[in-house]
């Protein structure tokens, strides 16, 4: 895959931006320093350094961001609680925090074994019938399945199991609450649920939130594993819930990340990324963040991914346009799936600003 990156790089670099690129090299193939004299200056455009990016959301969250610093720094699980009790069940705010808190403690738990993580352990032995340390508890281990075992495995699938066990005790603290049967869609993609038996628990996410972006964006990956469906059901499944999306709706973007899940298969096709398939779902995407709300939380997702296939694209100022307004957070699809996103997130804005730079635009003709 590395060998793969560097020849979709080079080509880019060589084939399209040429002189100017090796003059500048801003944001090339290899990783550039923050602080190297030929790393783009994101002070310029008023962009965070490498060093400075937030790896944990896609998006500000301050209200979460705090209560995340508090838990981490006291070791006191009472605040979450109190967050999550506060957050609205039927929305997306609580499915991220709810994945926010789970990755806080499974990415403690990977850089301090046996000790880190010690917060959500105590939340669930001191209130074990609280609904969000539950829901937390069940997507900690999705998360430390997906992170600590190979897939297929049986550690794997001891802990999938034990997650879906923690998740129908979450399902039946909150009843109302589409977040356990989220999880369990992971599951599902984990276990190599049938396609009945997924239906179920799908049906069960649709009939709480039959909008909610996350659980689409659950069930794509799983309708994108070979063993589950093909290409043809994944594109299927995205492009109806986009069409029946009512106005304002980010699941007019899903298409965008049915093409995204399915690069590796097709990226070596020339011109993939100014096909007709590719540019379809980008406008739909672009379509889905002009007119959602600006306070949708799944906005940054959708404009992280822009970002992505803009630069792909070579639409320098249209991914310009999307990193002023993500650019701090880099907690996303496609960056996460990097072992470093911060570094990678910097790449791909280094390039914009090398795209945008060799069409003419400069800092004062980007518009806020």
């Amino acid at each position: 895959m590395e060998i793969l990156w560097f020849l979709i790089a080079l080509g880019l670099l060589f084939g399209v931006l040429g002189p100017y690129l090796l003059r500048r090299r801003a944001g090339g193939i290899r990783q550039v320093a923050p602080d190297a004299p030929d790393a783009a200056d994101p002070d310029a455009y008023g962009f965070a350094r490498q060093e400075e990016l937030d790896v944990r959301l896609p998006g500000a969250d301050d209200e979460l961001l705090h209560v995340l610093d508090v838990v981490q720094a006291t070791q006191d699980w009472r605040a979450a609680s109190r967050l999550l009790d506060a957050t609205d069940k039927d929305g997306e705010v609580r499915w991220q925090r709810v994945q926010a808190f789970a990755g806080a403690a499974s990415l403690e738990l990977q850089r301090r074994p046996g000790v880190g993580g010690a917060w959500l352990r105590a939340w669930r032995a001191e209130s074990p019938k609280d609904a969000g340390g539950a829901a937390v508890h069940a997507e900690f281990l999705v998360q430390q399945a997906w992170r600590s075992s190979a897939a297929g495995t049986d550690d794997f699938r001891i802990i999938l199991e034990e997650a879906l066990k923690v998740s129908e005790e979450a399902a039946l603290l909150a009843p109302g609450d589409p977040v356990p049967y989220i999880t369990q869609l992971a599951v599902a993609r984990g276990l190599g649920y049938g396609h009945e038996q997924f239906d179920q628990v799908w049906a069960k996410v649709i009939d709480r939130a039959p909008q909610h972006m996350g659980a689409h964006l659950a069930a794509l990956h799983y309708w994108c594993e070979k063993w589950h469906g093909s290409r043809e059901e994944a594109d299927h499944f995205a492009t109806t819930a986009a069409a029946r999306a009512p106005r304002g709706s980010l699941l007019a973007a899903l298409p965008l990340f049915a093409v995204h899940e399915h690069v590796p298969d097709m990226v070596l096709v020339q011109d993939f990324f100014r096909t007709a398939v590719v540019s379809k779902a980008m406008d739909g995407a672009l379509y889905a963040v002009h007119s959602a709300r600006p306070d949708d939380p799944m906005l940054a997702h959708v404009r992280h991914l822009l970002v992505w296939f803009l630069v792909r694209s070579q639409r320098w100022s249209e991914a310009m346009h999307q990193l002023v307004r993500v650019d701090g957070h880099v907690g996303a699809v496609p960056w996460t799936l990097s072992a470093d996103p911060a570094a990678e997130y910097t790449v791909f804005r280094n390039l914009a600003v090398a795209g945008y730079e060799a069409n003419g635009g400069s800092p004062a003709t980007l518009p806020r």
